[in-house]
């Protein structure tokens, strides 16, 4: 062991521990330079993404390292699979994972057992990657680091979830519930209606059963209805995309370009 050597904080758990409020922002295209830009902005964590992102694990290493460069979280939202989907990106040393559509108690307690130490659950025990500094962090230390600097999110995305939402929020082990509103629109039968009241009913009743339990509540949001998510009790929001970024980016350029060519055209066939 190397004396002094600990894992990496996480800057999304010391933000939302001293009780603020934490920025995302999701990130879907797989160069790390996006990631590189994002955290010099000043995110507090980048979202990346497995579950609809082709990334393979050697680009999710260069995102992580991206991050680090910064000093910003960096979550990966795992694809459904065995116990290494979850853990490789911890070992990697991502500082959280977010596993979607947990559809009830049992299946948020499954996730607290392979994704957490002893006494919280049975993660298998390595030590030997970037999160373990590569054997060079006495291995009982990484245990206790690991289920305190790194977070474990539970996406409730889904009606099932939603009788049991109190015994999730009290499972020890899980950080935080995050409400999706996108698929959980379409589980309830009304895609995309924002504004159906059983979808706020269950945006407000996530953020509560959170805060009760003394856990935390996180969800996608934007500027414009930050404020509104506040009042509701969540803490960790996720605004805006690299992709919708881009595509607003372009789209002027190239309607500003439109408009400047017609004008020059017709300029120029006055002097024609």
């Amino acid at each position: 062991m190397i004396e002094g050597i600990r894992m990496k904080p996480s800057r999304v758990l010391e933000k939302l521990r001293s009780g603020g409020v934490a920025s995302c922002v999701k990130l879907n295209l797989a160069d790390s330079r996006v990631f590189e830009i994002a955290a010099m902005k000043g995110f507090d964590c980048l979202w990346t993404d497995m579950e609809h992102c082709a990334s393979d694990w050697s680009v999710i290493e260069k995102q992580v390292l991206a991050a680090k460069a910064y000093g910003s979280d960096i979550m990966v939202r795992v694809a459904r699979g065995s116990y290494s989907d979850y853990t490789r990106p911890l070992e990697l040393d991502a500082s959280g994972i977010m596993v979607p559509h947990v559809m009830g108690f049992e299946d948020a307690k499954r996730v607290v057992d392979m994704t957490r130490f002893y006494p919280l659950g049975r993660r298998p025990l390595d030590g030997g990657n970037a999160d373990g500094a590569y054997c060079n962090i006495d291995l009982l230390e990484y245990i206790r680091d690991a289920n305190s600097q790194r977070f474990v999110i539970v996406q409730i995305e889904d009606p099932e979830p939603m009788d049991e939402i109190d015994d999730i929020a009290s499972l020890e082990g899980i950080d935080m519930l995050f409400f999706g509103p996108g698929d959980f629109s379409q589980g309830i039968g009304a895609p995309v209606q924002w504004d159906n009241p059983e979808l706020k009913d269950a945006r407000k009743r996530v953020a509560r059963a959170a805060v009760k339990a003394g856990k935390y509540a996180g969800t996608v949001g934007g500027t414009g209805n930050l404020e509104e998510l506040l009042d509701m009790g969540y803490r960790f929001i996720s605004m805006g995309a690299d992709v919708v970024g881009l595509a607003q980016y372009f789209s002027g350029i190239v309607s500003e370009f439109k408009g400047k060519e017609t004008t020059g055209h017709k300029n120029r066939l006055l002097y024609e």
